[in-house]
């Protein structure tokens, strides 16, 4: 009986830790210090929980192409703020505002991502003072 007890409590901790890594704090990953604002083409949109992601190919200062990947709202979120799996398809020109991950690498939170035809879509981003 008491093993049963220990193995309930242990195995809530873990589910307790997985949890609180799913859903990081912005700070911890992202730097409001770094924004950044890129033109490029998306490559793949992943509608996945907790965080959607838009991979985006930008040409660096030199002309090469780097991916880009950029975490956004949970999709149910970025839909109920107006998107659409329409507007956001592989091949689609994109300005893309946000800020850059801590690790320095291809990797960024959006808020803002403005497609060819002028509209603004707002990412649902995780930064509390996001401009609009």
């Amino acid at each position: 009986m008491r093993k049963t007890g220990l193995l309930v409590v242990v195995a809530a901790l873990l589910l307790g830790a997985a949890s609180l890594r799913a859903h990081h704090a912005f700070s911890a990953e992202f730097d409001q210090a770094k924004p950044i604002k890129l033109l490029g083409e998306i490559t793949k949109v992943e509608w996945t929980n907790p965080h959607a992601w838009l991979h985006v190919s930008v040409k660096d200062a030199d002309g090469k192409v780097v991916a880009w990947r950029f975490e956004m709202g949970a999709p149910n979120a970025l839909l109920r703020a107006g998107w659409s799996r329409d507007d956001i398809k592989p091949g689609t020109a994109v300005t893309i505002s946000g800020f850059r991950a801590r690790s320095g690498g291809p990797v960024g939170n959006a808020f803002q991502v403005r497609l060819p035809d002028g509209r603004d879509l707002f990412a649902v981003s995780s930064f509390k003072n996001a401009p609009n």
